[in-house]
């Protein structure tokens, strides 16, 4: 009988990072802000590309956390659509469309949100924007 340990454990870590990636979509498309909180790790990083205010890593999850806050306050942002969620052993990611508005102008955009997962929680997450200068005028 082959030793099947290495592929149980890969099909093991690509559930876990499904089960964390899931867990943080099914919160944000019910818009249960304390489900989504609780989604991250502590020591949680959101790394925002782009030339904007905004850009940058923001280390730990209350800073995180403010910055998203920061940015739904500026762009008005809501999820129109999760239209993949996506696992591997190592990462997740959440292929999503939003709304953004801002000074009477509005936009949808698609944003790929990858995601590392530790202790079953969100720890660092990277958003890449389908039109980055654009995100950054809505920014601005």
């Amino acid at each position: 009988m082959a030793n099947n340990r290495p592929e149980i454990e890969h099909q093991a870590a690509i559930e876990r990072t499904r089960q964390a990636v899931s867990r943080y979509a099914t919160a944000w498309r019910a818009g249960d802000r304390a489900a989504l909180a609780a989604c991250y790790h502590d020591d949680f990083t959101l790394h925002y590309f782009g030339r904007n205010p905004l850009a940058g890593d923001h280390a730990g999850k209350a800073a995180a956390l403010g910055i998203l806050a920061e940015v739904t306050r500026r762009t008005n942002r809501r999820l129109l659509a999760i239209v993949d969620v996506m696992a591997g052993p190592e990462r997740g990611a959440l292929l999503v469309r939003e709304r953004f508005e801002r000074d009477g102008r509005t936009t949808e955009v698609e944003r790929l949100l990858v995601y590392a997962v530790r202790d079953e929680l969100l720890s660092e997450c990277w958003v890449y924007d389908q039109d980055q200068t654009l995100v950054d005028t809505f920014l601005a």
